[in-house]
């Protein structure tokens, strides 16, 4: 069973930045660990993840180039640094950890871990 601590929501100006954390109860190796997120009225959207060894990244369009995702290896936390927000980026950011890539892009109704999620608020 893998548990999931996220950290770092808050509210932040337009332009401005926030770094989110993910820390991880356990082993992450065959692991995917990835962020989503999620406004009223809208569908969870996919903003990037991480694979542990080899290290891979891949992010949503509506975030590449803004957010970048790393990850520390002995802390087994990853890390979403979040530049240049927007007040469309304001959502619930959960993260989420799953052996199967395709889950993040196109099935993540078959996650098998989540957090609790935290809120981020972008203020125009």
């Amino acid at each position: 069973q893998e548990e999931l601590v996220e950290s770092g929501g808050g509210l932040v100006q337009a332009g401005g930045s926030l770094r989110l954390s993910c820390t991880a109860s356990s082993t992450t190796a065959t692991y995917f660990v990835g962020w989503f997120r999620q406004s009223p009225g809208n569908e969870r959207e996919f903003v990037a993840a991480i694979s542990w060894n080899p290290e891979y990244t891949f992010y949503g369009d509506s975030v590449k180039g803004r957010f970048t995702i790393s990850k520390d290896n002995n802390k087994k936390t990853v890390y979403l640094q979040m530049d240049g927000m927007k007040p469309a980026d304001t959502a619930v950011y959960y993260c989420a950890a799953d052996r199967v890539l395709n889950n993040f892009l196109r099935t993540p109704n078959k996650i098998n871990y989540w957090g609790q999620g935290t809120q981020v608020t972008v203020s125009s």
